[in-house]
């Protein structure tokens, strides 16, 4: 029988402008930089939320292909970030202060709510709860 998986450890999305990534995520969803990372061909930030249960970290390759997202093509179709039930009201008017694009909210039986909204890179991200 195979080990138990028992959640993510972490999620990486490679952009295309790690310092204008880094400072939109900081800026949008209050992330924090807990490292910054130097690799051969590639430099990387990683990310937690406050709670210290979300870790993200953007990546920028140096040779990245510079186009922008389409979930369209094989691989991730978005990220849906969990947030504490009521939240999602006030990251809608989070967003639309700092101009940041973003669906109607939607709300769901069980008293669920999300929205979706994009990153700088056209990544499809999703608040929910």
């Amino acid at each position: 029988m195979p080990p138990e998986v028992l959640g993510y450890h972490h999620l990486s999305l490679s952009v295309r402008e790690l310092p204008r990534s880094t400072a939109w995520y900081q800026k949008v969803l209050g992330l924090e930089i807990t490292a910054q990372i130097e690799g051969e061909g590639f430099q990387r930030t990683r990310m937690k939320g406050s709670g210290g249960a979300l870790t993200l970290t953007l990546t920028q390759h140096d040779a990245t292909s510079h186009e922008p997202f389409d979930e369209r093509c094989i691989g991730m179709d978005h990220v849906s970030f969990a947030v504490k039930a009521g939240s999602v009201a006030m990251l809608k008017t989070r967003f639309e202060e700092l101009g940041v694009e973003h669906s109607d909210l939607k709300d769901y039986p069980g008293g669920v709510s999300t929205i979706t909204f994009r990153d700088p890179d056209n990544i499809q991200l999703e608040v929910f709860g």
